[in-house]
């Protein structure tokens, strides 16, 4: 660890906030003569690994500077007046809770840059482009490191446009109407989110604030059990849509299946996650009376989701059903946050420790996926499963990854037997943490009606495995190819290898060492949920 005194760390948080926010705009601007390269669009690809790598780096010292000898204490507070007549305040500060979401935010988006430097996308004004990727960035990494809610409502919001528009100007067929299925749910969940907030903070005891600490400090003791349950339910359909929970899904499939790599990445990687964080920092300390009111509905509607989206997995991967591999791990992006709101649903230390794993864990494995489906689209043409099975020679047994492209295939082998939760990887415990938490709910809550979701999820897990063996032994097994044109088939390039090891080493990192993050989330989360004892 690096010894940083208070001021260090303050300014080392804002600088991870702003420092994309600056980049956006400097990409929109002319590149000086000396920095063009091979030309305007070469510099500001390369603008864009700058100024992503430079957040990175701002953000490791951040986590190396963090206080682990007390990770449930709020650290590198900013916390500056704004609108005083509304109790609206400019308040930074980091956790365990926040911590490992802000290093996977800024590694996922180095990584994103680093391989579009390398693959420019396809498309239209790559400053353009880099200008949504920071800005994307910039509030992502904002909804994470805000303490208030005013200031969350803002940041969550940020991410939408450049969404919007990585998926309309850069993604695939279907695009424009993906893009606008994505900002129509996404936008008319965020008003009713922003009622919910607004009466979180208008009924505080005391006053109007709209400050997270004080907030779940007060624990919900200055609001009625009618103000908890009213906020609850608009703040939670808001996160829902976000995170996506079943039945409130059904944009994403259509948003990954048409974005961009880079855009599926991003989405998946970080983007889901700002929904799930929601719930742990703001709906379980600030409104806990709602919260255990609605609970066994959470976790109804987070195991029909995992089993849903598991079914509709499987259903992609079987032979004759023209499912689309990049739609079937948008699928399983559903049945995986099923698991991360079961967590969650506990009212647990467990279950929500285990949900803040299985979010992180989510954003290495399927942010891995999507790099690997999209090297495989630029291969191959087609991320649809049975042409890729047909490209394994006249016997249709499958893309022979293996024997054509060995490295590719074993990696992608490596990222469904990750995302189907094989112990030792980081898929395996924040699934396994979830589970525990439902067979011993919070106290209040019906423990039959959790041990029934804890063996449906049980079930979902066994689906998801069916699906990704499926997958696998389509894509990566089968006879060799018989034709010379189908023969030749790039393995991973340099540049790949580059933005996929630091995923795969973190898979395998988290999953050998889970007190890599337990340490940090499970203080926190004691914090956020005083009272709990396990």
């Amino acid at each position: 660890m690096i010894p940083l005194n208070d001021t260090a760390m303050r300014l080392l948080l804002v600088a991870v906030v702003v420092l994309p926010l600056l980049g956006a705009g400097a990409a929109l601007l002319p590149a000086p003569p000396g920095l063009r390269g091979r030309g305007p669009e070469q510099a500001v690809l390369r603008h864009g690994v700058t100024v992503t790598g430079a957040v990175l780096a701002a953000t490791v010292l951040l986590a190396l500077g963090f206080d682990h000898d007390r990770p449930g204490e709020m650290q590198a507070e900013t916390d500056i007046g704004w609108i005083p007549a509304l109790g609206v305040r400019l308040h930074l500060g980091t956790d365990g809770v926040s911590l490992p979401l802000l290093v996977l935010t800024a590694l996922l988006t180095f990584l994103c840059a680093l391989y579009s430097y390398h693959r420019p996308p396809e498309g239209p004004r790559p400053q353009a482009f880099v200008a949504l990727v920071l800005l994307l960035e910039a509030g992502t990494l904002a909804t994470f490191a805000v303490l208030d809610l005013m200031l969350f409502f803002l940041a969550f919001e940020t991410v939408l446009v450049p969404m919007y528009f990585l998926i309309a100007r850069w993604g695939g067929a279907g695009r424009e109407r993906a893009a606008w299925k994505f900002i129509l749910y996404t936008l008319l969940g965020s008003v009713v989110m922003l009622l919910g907030l607004l009466l979180l903070g208008l009924s505080a005891e005391g006053g109007p604030t709209f400050d997270m600490t004080a907030l779940a400090e007060d624990g919900g003791r200055g609001l009625t059990r009618t103000t908890q349950l009213l906020a609850v339910l608009a703040i939670g359909a808001g996160l829902a849509v976000k995170t996506p929970m079943w039945p409130l899904h059904s944009w994403l499939p259509d948003a990954h299946t048409a974005a961009p790599t880079v855009g599926s990445v991003l989405l998946a990687g970080v983007l889901l996650k700002m929904g799930t964080y929601g719930f742990v920092r703001i709906v379980l300390p600030i409104a806990p009376d709602g919260i255990h009111t609605f609970a066994p509905y959470l976790a109804a509607f987070a195991v029909a989701g995992i089993i849903y989206g598991s079914l509709a997995c499987l259903a992609l991967a079987l032979p004759g059903a023209g499912g689309d591999l990049k739609r079937l791990i948008a699928y399983s992006s559903v049945s995986h946050m099923g698991f991360v709101l079961l967590g969650i649903a506990t009212l647990t230390r467990t279950g929500v420790n285990g949900a803040l794993f299985a979010g992180v864990a989510h954003g290495l494995i399927t942010g891995l996926l999507f790099f690997l489906v999209g090297a495989l689209k630029d291969r191959t043409g087609t991320t649809d499963l049975d042409r890729l099975a047909l490209g394994g020679g006249e016997d249709g047994g499958g893309a022979a990854l293996y024997g054509r492209a060995p490295r590719l295939g074993g990696l992608l082998a490596f990222g469904a037997v990750a995302s189907l939760g094989l112990p030792g990887l980081a898929g395996f415990w924040g699934e396994m943490l979830a589970m525990l938490g439902a067979y011993h709910p919070a106290d209040g809550l019906s423990r039959p009606a959790y041990l029934v979701f804890m063996a449906l999820a049980a079930l979902g897990t066994l689906l998801t495995a069916a699906y990704l063996l499926v997958v696998v032994r389509r894509v990566c097994m089968g006879g060799p190819p018989t034709s010379g044109a189908t023969l030749a088939l790039a393995d991973v390039r340099r540049h790949e290898f580059a933005a996929w090891t630091p995923l795969v080493v973190l898979t395998v990192l988290a999953g050998l060492w889970p007190a890599i993050l337990l340490g940090l989330t499970d203080p926190a989360v004691q914090n956020l949920l005083p009272g709990v004892s396990r």
